[in-house]
């Protein structure tokens, strides 16, 4: 819990958030320097987007940095307008009254009585509002540190030097689109750090993926080299509450090394990379399985015998799709497991495959879930799908001997498909997918990858 983080390290704001004085303020400084910043002129980072990441991403920035307020200005936006319904705010008001620090923080700002008025009904609390006292919508037993909310995009972006982009793949292309309208006369060229994972299809002139930074980039036209992708195996909300974790941030290596230097924390290990698409690829992919082990994990009562099984197939898939993606695909296969791992083990798409399979939601419900946000697993579905059916990138079968659409050789992201796309197919269909006794043995479909010239750079937009 983050009221348990030892206060012998931290120092203790009037606001209740914590800081850590591990060389803060000299990041901080060498951030400022490299982006020709002068002397009162305040560095202006904000999160666009409200989702769990996002304000935990804002939340951590505001604990590490937020106290250097002559230097810097961390704020967060989301649309206005969201309310809470009773059953929400009941369960904030008992989260509240859990947690002694955060009762006495928002008795001392006197924000406590809104909340017991919401309690009881006689109060409509708003997203935006409760963001500011540091909860947010999508992760509400997680408090946060209180945050600099703005409801006007306009007002958030305009001059930002650094936008972090915590919105959903789904939604990155038509803010982004907005945004661009009000940098027509910046001088300046802003950094973009994103932070979504999903891709969508495009078939036209030729199949590819487009991932958010691209949409970024389409959007905006602020160049590749200023757009970065942060990633990595990690729970939002196990981080806020200082679980030890690593991420990765992507790009060109002007920004990404200064910048993985000043998102570093003691329990958030920050590492740079250059290849930002591949890795946003593959952070797309694993959730698009973790829909399916959710699925089996209900369907069986948790049996980790039938769990192995689905692991052994479904990893089988994301290794053959790889070899599609990337010329190196050995690299990757540290990374994509690790986020695939802790995704299966908590994330919201291996929840929605579960409520999927239990019966409490359905695909009819849409992928934007109340308390979760959206599951980012089914569009990502529906594009890797539509992609690897196209027969512009058959492969050659050694059984059959005869080309075939790579789709076909990935029969769990087949029943997905069935399931919440094309909706013909209930949850059950995974199990006799895995069941199967014609089902090939998952190492031959990694020998088939293995054994041919199976690169598509086409697939990410490359020559």
């Amino acid at each position: 819990m983050v009221g348990a983080v030892e206060r012998s390290h931290n120092n203790v704001l009037s606001n209740g958030s914590l800081h850590h004085s591990n060389g803060a303020e000299e990041r901080l400084d060498e951030l400022r320097r490299i982006l020709s910043k002068s002397d009162g002129d305040l560095l202006k980072i904000v999160s666009v987007g409200a989702g769990a990441w996002g304000s935990v991403f804002a939340a951590l920035l505001q604990d590490a940095y937020g106290h250097l307020r002559d230097k810097v200005q961390i704020r967060i936006w989301r649309r206005p307008g969201r309310s809470v319904d009773r059953a929400t705010a009941e369960h904030l008001f008992e989260v509240i009254n859990s947690r002694e620090d955060v009762l006495r923080r928002l008795i001392r700002r006197c924000a406590y009585l809104k909340y017991v008025e919401a309690r009881l009904g006689d109060r409509i609390l708003y997203a935006d509002e409760i963001l500011k006292d540091g909860f947010c919508l999508n992760m509400i037993e997680t408090p946060l540190c209180p945050l600099k909310v703005v409801t006007n995009l306009q007002e958030a972006v305009w001059d930002a030097d650094i936008v972090v982009n915590g919105l959903p793949s789904t939604e990155t292309r038509e803010v982004f689109e907005e945004i661009s309208r009000y940098w027509k006369e910046r001088i300046s060229v802003p950094i973009i750090i994103s932070l979504a994972k999903g891709i969508e299809a495009a078939l036209d002139p030729i199949p590819h993926i487009i991932t958010p930074t691209q949409m970024i980039k389409s959007a905006t036209r602020v160049p590749m080299d200023n757009i970065l992708y942060l990633g990595g195996p990690n729970i939002a909300s196990e981080i806020y509450n200082k679980e030890y974790a690593n991420a990765r941030i992507c790009g060109a290596e002007k920004w990404r090394k200064p910048l993985a230097k000043f998102l570093r924390q003691p329990h958030f290990i920050v590492w740079d990379n250059s290849d930002l698409i591949t890795h946003e690829v593959m952070g797309g992919l694993k959730n698009v399985y973790a829909i399916g082990a959710g699925m089996v994990a209900a369907l069986t009562n948790e049996s980790a015998t039938s769990k192995s099984v689905y692991f052994a197939h479904c990893t089988s898939e994301m290794i053959f799709i790889t070899h599609l993606l990337a010329e190196q695909p050995e690299k990757l296969a540290g990374p994509l497991l690790s986020d695939t791992y802790v995704t299966l083990l908590k994330g919201r798409n291996a929840w929605y495959g579960q409520m999927l399979a239990k019966g409490e939601l359905s695909p009819d419900m849409g992928d934007s879930i109340k308390g979760k946000g959206m599951i980012q697993g089914v569009s990502a579905i529906g594009a890797f799908y539509e992609l690897l059916s196209q027969s512009s990138l058959n492969v050659f079968h050694p059984e059959v001997k005869t080309p075939i659409a790579p789709a076909e050789l990935c029969p769990i992201l087949k029943t997905l498909y069935k399931i919440l796309i094309r909706r013909e197919s209930p949850a059950q269909a995974i199990l006799q997918a895995l069941r199967d006794e014609t089902m090939n043995d998952p190492r031959e479909r990694i020998e088939i990858a293995q054994s041919q010239v199976f690169y598509r750079p086409s697939l990410l937009g490359q020559p």
